[in-house]
């Protein structure tokens, strides 16, 4: 297997042991601000952490990838150098001409490699990994009546160490930028400027006082009596929320971090709440998100209670329209992708809960219809890398389904590798800065070892990655001109530590759960 070689590697560095006796959660809870600043000062790796990944050698300003290829989903160059200066794409071109215009550039070894656009995540609810190896198979909303939920479980900071494991699989697997979608992230905002990661805070707010969401069973959707009844108090906590957030959050870390308003579902938002989330997108000149039509709960909720389907009820309140990237889209009508594409609104498809789920949402529709897609990840994994080949094969399964004349076409791996960059740029509104490798663009990469025996020979790298690779593949991964992961080793995080910690926690969780009501799993019937 090819690695790589540097001119000024970056050393790695590990935890001092003088402060073995400390454990993490102490670390994570602090001590106060003076002990903290102490602990900081002694301890180079979460030093590293908490000043953006910059380890105590410095990374050079400027490195050049040498002798390399530049994957981008509509031209594909071999043999060239690409050179970061700061945190932006700088130059492309041949090698030599590269290091002449930069001859003090640390180099970065491109043999055997390819550099390829950092994945952009746009929905994802990183605390939720904590119900990883479950959640998946149940269905939506879970079928498995747990006595116990394994999230309400989490004690002190564990939510937190959820969300570290969450964003080191997300560094790990390639993503770049992160949309953490939930109520009250705030409470991890900060562990998640300290992975390193391109984060957008998406600060979801509802104001029903008498809908429990999401709605959870049919049978519940049809027994609701009353009318939904909303509450002005709740609204104005909510986007109180979202203003503090944006003001303490929005442009920190030099800009790799931003706050979006967001409505946690349509069966919990009032006409008011819709209006007031847009509002402030657009006054702050910010995207916006929303749950749509991703059960049969929700829209025969929403028909019984509102007289109509979710995406008719977004329409009717102008919630709909090209800064708002709604999730899901599982169980839209016809008459809803005509409202959704005249519109412009955006899709966040997450491919692989979708899959876990056993429906196949109709991206085709959406995409003719004139909706742009993005790709996310939702709940249990944060790999975009492995949502990609999913996107592709069920979409894939569901145009053979609606008459392609030849199966088997389209979509093609450069249309799914568009869809989780560019896709995912036009959704966190920075299509000039994210989305593919161009000069002037941000330095958010990925380096890709494709001297591997499923990736060569290959006659077209992305059509081979999407088919074939694994995020195993991946080498390095820079964020905003900053290595995140060099040679496989997350830069940002003491990586051994935090999964130690989150397998006994887990471990405590599920043997909590477990004990309080066994586990009935649905097994097929075997002749």
């Amino acid at each position: 297997m090819a690695t790589s070689h540097s001119e000024n590697p970056v050393p790695t560095t590990s935890a001092p042991r003088g402060l073995g006796h400390l454990t993490r959660r102490e670390w994570l809870a602090g001590a106060g601000a003076g002990t903290a600043a102490l602990l900081l000062e002694r301890d180079p790796l979460r030093a590293a952490a908490r000043s953006g990944g910059k380890s105590p050698t410095q990374q050079a300003a400027t490195v050049v990838f040498t002798n390399t290829t530049v994957a981008n989903p509509d031209i594909v160059q071999d043999d060239v150098a690409l050179a970061v200066e700061g945190n932006l794409i700088a130059a492309i071109g041949p090698t030599d001409e590269v290091l002449a215009a930069y001859p003090g550039a640390e180099q970065y070894d491109g043999r055997g490699k390819a550099l390829f656009p950092g994945l952009i995540n746009c929905h994802a609810h990183m605390r939720a990994v904590v119900a990883r190896g479950f959640n998946e198979d149940f269905g939506f909303p879970n079928t498995a009546n747990l006595a116990v939920s394994p999230a309400s479980l989490l004690q002190g900071e564990e939510g937190n160490l959820m969300v570290q494991v969450a964003a080191l699989e997300a560094i790990t697997t390639g993503t770049t930028t992160i949309v953490e979608f939930t109520g009250n992230v705030q409470r991890q905002a900060g562990v998640l400027a300290d992975s390193g990661l391109r984060c957008v805070l998406a600060e979801g707010i509802r104001d029903t006082e008498n809908v429990p969401g999401p709605v959870s069973t049919r049978s519940m959707a049809r027994s609701f009596s009353g009318t939904p009844r909303f509450s002005e108090a709740l609204l104005d906590d909510g986007m109180q929320r979202i203003s503090d957030l944006f003001s303490t959050w929005h442009g920190a870390e030099d800009g790799r971090i931003s706050v979006f308003p967001a409505a946690s579902l349509t069966e919990t938002s009032s006409p008011e709440l819709l209006r007031a989330v847009r509002d402030f997108a657009e006054t702050h000149d910010l995207g916006y998100t929303i749950h749509l039509n991703q059960s049969r709960a929700e829209y025969e909720f929403m028909v019984m209670h509102h007289g109509l389907r979710p995406t008719e009820y977004l329409d009717r309140h102008d919630f709909l329209g090209p800064r708002l990237f709604a999730a899901h889209a599982r169980y839209v009508n016809h008459d809803e992708v005509a409202l959704l594409g005249r519109s412009g609104t955006i899709i966040s498809h997450q491919a692989g809960m979708a899959a876990n789920r056993g429906i196949n949402p109709p991206i085709p529709e959406l995409r003719t219809a004139g909706c742009p897609i993005a790709l996310g990840t939702d709940n249990n994994t944060n790999d975009v890398f492995e949502v990609m080949r999913t996107a592709l094969l069920t979409e894939r399964i569901r145009r053979n389904r609606d008459g392609d004349e030849v199966p088997g076409l389209q979509p093609q791996p450069e249309d799914i590798l568009a869809d989780a960059t560019q896709g995912g740029a036009l959704a966190v509104q920075q299509p000039d800065a994210l989305g593919t490798l161009e000069v002037g663009k941000k330095a958010d990469l990925l380096v890709v070892d494709t001297l591997r025996p499923h990736l060569v020979p290959a006659g077209r790298i992305i059509s081979a990655l999407v088919h074939c690779g694994h995020p195993g593949d991946i080498e390095s991964v820079m964020v905003d001109g900053r290595f995140v992961m060099r040679d496989r080793e997350v830069l940002t995080m003491d990586a051994d530590a935090i999964l130690r910690e989150a397998d006994a926690v887990g471990r405590r969780i599920w043997g909590q759960v477990l004990e309080a009501s066994p586990l009935n799993v649905p097994r097929l019937t075997r002749g």
